[in-house]
């Protein structure tokens, strides 16, 4: 099977649409990495390590210091595609991503964007 061509690409060159979808809506760039933070586990500090370091998505995912045991929670449609539905593990992992980017920037609050209870 051929890889995503988004594999390939450096989370660093997409990182700053992320930001930029959110700050369109008037949410903020912290947001964006606490987001990311629960996501993968990355601390702050780990974050911007991964950035620096050009790292690619694959490597992204991989290197995750620990997936969130309930991003399994996230459910809804990215690109049209059902992200529960999602086979090929780290497209369903970027797509998560996606999704919780989406939420943010329709103004969900953070508490139900990071899947707690009220």
């Amino acid at each position: 099977m051929a890889k995503h061509k988004i594999f390939s690409m450096s989370f660093k060159s997409v990182y700053p649409h992320y930001v930029a979808k959110a700050e369109r809506k008037g949410r903020s760039k912290a947001e964006v990495d606490q987001i990311i933070c629960w996501l993968t586990g990355y601390s702050e500090t780990g974050l911007a390590h991964a950035l620096d370091a050009e790292v690619n998505f694959e490597e992204f995912f991989d290197e995750a210091p620990a997936l969130n045991a309930d991003r399994h929670l996230i459910k809804g449609v990215v690109c049209g595609v059902r992200v529960e539905e999602i086979e090929d593990a780290l497209m369903r992992e970027i797509r998560y991503l996606d999704k919780l980017i989406d939420e943010l920037a329709k103004g969900k609050a953070m508490e139900k964007i990071l899947r707690k209870a009220p």
